[in-house]
């Protein structure tokens, strides 16, 4: 499953990048997001609970980042277990760009999945799975918009 998409940000890049290295303002726009603990600049846990049509699932996972193109572009990879729900693995490749004083975040991410989720069927898991994104991006959008304000 792939998805792709792009959000304009009205902040600068630098304060884009720094929410997005944030837990506290993470946690507030993972959806669904108990816990997330950074271990390490490049190292976060996180525990999350979802529904995916008829499964609900508390999921834990870990993300290691990739920051070596910082503060333009960064890369993450993860995998997250939901026990009997099934667990998945996956990335991301992010880019920021700033334009006229905003940010515009272009992201490509990659995931697999298995279990009881992978048996939904690919239409209902790529649909819920774009509708978390397009949560999680604007929840994070008005976050930073209401901390740059």
């Amino acid at each position: 499953m792939e998805l792709n998409d792009e959000i304009t940000i009205n902040a600068s890049k630098a304060r884009v990048y720094e929410a997005l290295n944030d837990p506290e303002i993470l946690k507030q726009c993972i959806p669904g997001c108990e816990e997330l603990i950074k271990h390490s600049d490049t190292e976060l846990e996180a525990k999350v609970v979802l529904k995916v049509g008829p499964v609900k699932a508390r999921f834990s996972g870990n993300v290691q980042l990739d920051t070596s193109g910082a503060p333009d572009a960064f890369s993450l990879t993860g995998q997250g277990n939901g026990g009997a729900a099934g667990h998945a693995k996956g990335g991301a490749d992010v880019t920021l760009k700033e334009v006229d004083g905003a940010t515009v975040l272009t992201y490509a991410a990659k995931a697999e999945i298995g279990g009881k989720l992978a048996q939904l069927g690919s239409r209902l898991i790529q649909s819920t799975a774009k509708k978390l994104a397009a949560k999680f991006f604007k929840q994070f959008a008005e976050v930073v918009d209401e901390v740059t304000a």
